[in-house]
């Protein structure tokens, strides 16, 4: 942005607090958005941050509201200037916080959007299926078909097997996937590390895909050592709105509901581990979780999950 105070803060966040590309990414956009709405959009660096009082900081709150966001976005906006603000403080650039003391939009009772069992199992088989009815003679798609197939039950099996987010899957390096361990290192917010397990099934996946994978490399004729774990159809990595794709349109195949997303497959793995009588700590460390509070979600899901089948079955619900 060009802004002195603004790429002071760039500098905070990666030496002092570690941030991750995403977190600093996002605090870019409600900085911008902020200074938009405060000076308008043709407003240049450096800004008058002295200039912003309560009522103006209040102002930007409302604008978003008006707009019917969801609460957790708006408050994710307050707290992201707020923290901005903070460092302002701290570094004498203004003399106070008009973010300070503002309360957070109420949140609304929220519940993930979760598969069943059979769902999971439905979906994680459509990659096969879907393929079964396309057909083709070129010997090039071909391959490339057969390496898609391969990779996305692979990305369907990872997801669910560890239950790690879409991000930390693209990124995550073919080095941190030991296949015979059965384990991935996966670096999560914060650029903190865990080690989440591997079922078979995401093993058999994850081996069928790196065989394959090497096929297209041979057929393209430019073999790479650090090839990504998963190629796109350039032969790059696949990136994260693919992926979302991808999912749709097997979740359609299967009719299951539109509105799931890879992360969906995040809030089912943590789910059916409770259910299953995994206890709360393992999920958390197993999610990559900073807090138990976060956690604690999945054990509600369980809660009405049960009450559910209590309603259906008991004589006298």
């Amino acid at each position: 942005m060009n802004d002195p105070c603004v790429e002071h803060f760039i500098q905070y966040l990666e030496g002092e607090k570690n941030a991750s590309e995403h977190t600093i990414s996002n605090y870019l956009i409600d900085i911008r958005q902020y200074c938009e709405v405060t000076w308008g959009e043709d407003a240049r660096p450096p800004y008058k941050w002295k200039d912003v009082d309560r009522f103006t900081a209040r102002k930007f709150l409302m604008f978003f509201q008006k707009l019917e966001m969801a609460p957790t976005t708006t408050g994710r906006k307050l707290s992201a200037l707020r923290s901005f603000y903070k460092f302002l403080l701290r570094e004498e650039y203004v003399e106070q916080n008009p973010f300070s003391g503002l309360n957070l939009p109420k949140k609304g009772s929220y519940l993930p959007q979760i598969l069943s069992v059979t769902e999971v199992c439905k979906l994680l088989d459509a990659p096969e299926k879907f393929n079964e009815q396309q057909t083709t003679t070129n010997p090039k798609q071909k391959l490339w078909r057969e390496y898609m197939v391969a990779r996305d039950a692979a990305i369907l099996e990872l997801l669910y097997s560890t239950g790690m987010r879409i991000n930390e899957l693209v990124t995550l390096p073919e080095e941190r996937i030991d296949l015979l361990s059965g384990v991935a290192r996966v670096r999560g917010k914060g650029k903190k590390e865990r080690l989440c397990p591997l079922g078979s099934p995401a093993e058999r996946a994850l081996a069928k895909n790196l065989e394959l994978r090497e096929n297209v490399w041979l057929l393209e004729g430019k073999k790479n050592v650090r090839s990504p774990v998963f190629l796109n159809k350039n032969g790059g990595p696949i990136s994260a709105r693919s992926i979302e794709r991808m999912m749709k349109k097997y979740v359609l195949f299967c009719g299951l509901n539109a509105e799931l997303t890879p992360h969906s497959l995040r809030h089912s793995f943590a789910t059916h581990l409770l259910d299953a009588g995994a206890d709360l700590r393992s999920v958390q460390e197993l999610l990559g979780h900073a807090s138990l509070s976060t956690t604690q979600i999945y054990t509600h899901v369980s809660v009405e999950r049960l009450k559910e089948v209590y309603q259906l079955a008991h004589p006298r619900a």
